[in-house]
């Protein structure tokens, strides 16, 4: 009997679902509160923007495996 050990590889940071989830959720948030905050034009024209790219990031990365 032999003594083998199997050794898993863990994907890289940028594919794994969970964290990337995560920051998809974060860059949501701060997309909405951009939108709603009354002090910063700029913060308030690149709201649409940042809510898009977590959303659509949200979306492919929710297809990632577990």
């Amino acid at each position: 009997m032999s003594d083998q050990i199997i050794v898993k590889k863990r994907r890289p940071f940028f594919l794994r679902r969970g964290p990337m989830e995560n920051i998809a959720i974060a860059l949501i948030g701060i997309g909405f509160l951009m939108l709603f905050q009354s002090f910063a034009l700029v913060l308030y024209t690149y709201s649409f923007v940042t809510l898009l790219a977590g959303t659509v990031m949200f979306m492919i990365v929710s297809k990632f495996p577990e």
